[in-house]
């Protein structure tokens, strides 16, 4: 009994710092489901709006678990929140790199662009 105490104990010592900033994880969450449900609206947007939905929907899960783990030390709703949380900063890791990569092709084109304008004019 006292060894699922000390697990508890342990389990909302380390989860305390996502149970401060629960209400700021849910606070994210909904506005970015609300950008999704707005960006669906557009004609382009509706291909990508899923993607601010499901990080919005990820972002206040893991609040939501990470308040569970700290209330009842329950060691599978750490990990949830967790694993919530790696999925969310995964998928936008990927979308910063295909904005970089984007950026970079956008830049690029826009340079070989100006030479040749600049060559075709003079």
């Amino acid at each position: 009994m006292e060894n699922s105490q000390d697990q508890n104990t342990l389990i909302r010592e380390i989860s305390s710092p996502l149970y401060e900033s629960k209400g700021w994880m849910k606070f994210l969450g909904i506005l970015t489901i609300i950008y999704g449900v707005f960006l669906a609206l557009t004609l382009v947007g509706i291909i990508i709006a899923w993607l601010p939905i499901w990080l919005g929907i990820l972002i206040y899960n893991a609040a939501t678990a990470s308040e569970n783990a700290y209330t009842t030390g329950d060691k599978f709703a750490f990990l949830r929140s967790m694993n919530q949380l790696k999925t969310y900063f995964i998928i936008n890791g990927v979308l910063a790199l295909i904005g970089i990569i984007f950026t970079a092709i956008a830049l690029a084109m826009g340079l070989i662009g100006a030479i040749f304008s600049f060559l075709h004019l003079y």
